[in-house]
């Protein structure tokens, strides 16, 4: 496919979802807890989403009309933090703090302690009902603000994320866009072997259309894809838009890649030492 981005663009969104991977293995190593696989897979979009995409800004982070944004797998907040600190919500030098006492970055985003959040999320399927809402509230007040959800795959499997697919569709929410991290690898579900593995949800992108969404399918680490996607979905009329994006758990570090085991362990010194040296070579 052709670039939609400038080489200047491309490069600055590359140069921050490294930036990103580097602060979410710093912060889960430094904090001793969190999760690492699934905020690995979700960086490149969540870069895309607030340096290219998003009509927000961090000086003004409750304006009216900002563009909303809801990470409704909520465990994977560590890669929304960094992101957030990376733009200018909170300084970098806070991550620090992440998942320790009376601290504005806890395991699950709060939207009542910390700029930049649209809503608190963690409870899996939850958090795509309240984008719905969202985008309904702009349809009803006819405001123009878009807004944006990010779904995990093994969350897809929550009764709630398709009552909202249903509920969206009814009322023609051309307004919001899903995002799913289709990283095809979930904490459970494995036999005991651990040689197989149940795909969180198979065919999304028929499942999807079934409900009567918009549905774009890309490689969620590809800046070009996401950008035109987003791009996309401005034009659609009278339905949502769900983006399919196709992710690998751990992205970004070898050892952590396409492993359950990554889904929320904290690296040793060593391995911490060996991740930041292959996110640093762009490996």
């Amino acid at each position: 496919m052709s670039n939609l981005l400038s080489e200047e663009k491309l490069q600055l969104l590359n140069e921050k979802s490294i930036e990103s991977r580097k602060l979410v293995v710093h912060t889960v190593h430094h904090a001793g807890a969190g999760h690492i696989g699934g905020p690995m897979s979700a960086v490149d979009v969540l870069v895309n989403l607030y340096f290219n995409e998003l009509n927000v800004n961090p000086e003004d982070a409750r304006a009216e009309n900002r563009d909303r944004f809801v990470l409704s797998k909520g465990h994977s907040a560590v890669a929304l933090y960094t992101v957030l600190a990376i733009k200018g919500y909170f300084p970098i030098k806070e991550l620090d703090t992440f998942d320790s006492m009376d601290s504005r970055l806890q395991a699950h985003p709060d939207m009542n302690i910390l700029p930049g959040l649209d809503m608190s999320t963690g409870s899996l399927g939850q958090g795509i009902s309240a984008a719905v809402g969202m985008a309904l509230g702009a349809k009803l007040k006819n405001k123009d603000f878009r807004t944006y959800c990010m779904i995990g795959d093994g969350e897809s499997q929550e009764g709630q994320v398709w009552e909202a697919a249903d509920v969206a569709v009814k009322y023609g929410l051309d307004n919001l866009v899903v995002i799913l991290d289709n990283n095809k690898l979930q904490q459970f579900g494995w036999g005991e072997s651990f040689d197989e593995r149940e795909v969180p949800v198979t065919n999304p992108c028929e499942r999807w259309q079934a409900f009567g969404w918009n549905v774009i399918e890309i490689d969620g680490h590809n800046h070009n894809e996401i950008t035109k996607a987003f791009n996309a979905a401005r034009t659609v009329s009278g339905k949502p838009t769900i983006i399919v994006a196709n992710t690998v758990k751990g992205k970004g570090v070898s050892f952590m890649e396409n492993t359950h085991r990554w889904h929320s362990r904290v690296p040793t010194d060593e391995e911490f030492d060996h991740a930041v040296q292959e996110l640093e070579a762009g490996v």
